[in-house]
């Protein structure tokens, strides 16, 4: 649920990669916590910089980032990325088993003291994301763009983070898929986790608070 507690703080942030094409020019605005925020803006207008500067990928020129009201340079990386996680367009799945992949998170030393999920759990997640077919002792290399796309989110989840950074989870896939994931993103905010995804999908969740950012010329226009 929405409180309305700022979550990420974004104070006068400059961005430019190289020096040259400038991402973001001075702006200012506030993420509330338990938001659902969609990303827009045409290609290569800084939407997936937007998102990895709130995961500390990537630094501002100037300005300032906080989040829960502390500036993003005194968090350690590792614990930020516990709480804010990230997940990039293009999936990046290991030549191992299903069960592997979506337990790897737990072999993290920031993640060694939460319990694994069993292997009923993870596959009930799978069916939640039509994926019942895909057997746990399955390889996945041999799954498709679609699959490791929904594997990658399901393997993110996993760790129940705070904020989703979600980098257009649903490109490579059909309708139905596409359906499948937005029910299961639309739950966890409903639950209170924050999602912030870039989509040009669409879509807009139901019956959840939600905030549409428009990334544009260096400029961030946010309607809510």
């Amino acid at each position: 649920m929405n409180d309305q507690r700022p979550c990420f703080k974004f104070h006068d942030v400059s961005f430019a990669w190289h020096g040259e094409r400038v991402i973001l020019d001075g702006q200012s605005f506030t993420l509330p916590q338990g938001i659902f925020a969609l990303i827009h803006g045409p290609s290569g207008a800084g939407k997936s910089t937007l998102l990895r500067l709130m995961n500390r990928l990537e630094e501002p020129d100037t300005g300032k980032i906080s989040y829960l009201d502390q500036n993003l340079t005194a968090w350690n990386p590792s614990e930020l990325r516990q709480q804010v996680a990230y997940l990039q367009q293009t999936p990046v799945i290991p030549d191992q088993s299903v069960r592997d992949i979506l337990l790897q998170p737990f072999c993290f030393c920031v993640n060694k003291e939460k319990a694994k999920p069993s292997d009923k759990v993870l596959e009930q997640l799978l069916g939640k994301v039509k994926m019942k077919d895909v057997a746990l002792d399955d390889s996945g290399a041999a799954l498709s763009v679609g699959q490791r796309q929904r594997l990658s989110l399901l393997r993110t989840v996993l760790t129940s983070p705070s904020v989703l950074l979600l980098d257009e989870p649903t490109s490579s896939l059909d309708h139905e898929s596409k359906r499948y994931v937005h029910e299961l993103v639309e739950d966890l905010n409903r639950q209170g986790t924050t999602l912030v995804m870039i989509t040009h999908d669409k879509f807009l969740p139901k019956n959840v608070p939600v905030m549409e950012i428009t990334i544009d010329q260096g400029r961030v226009f946010v309607c809510r």
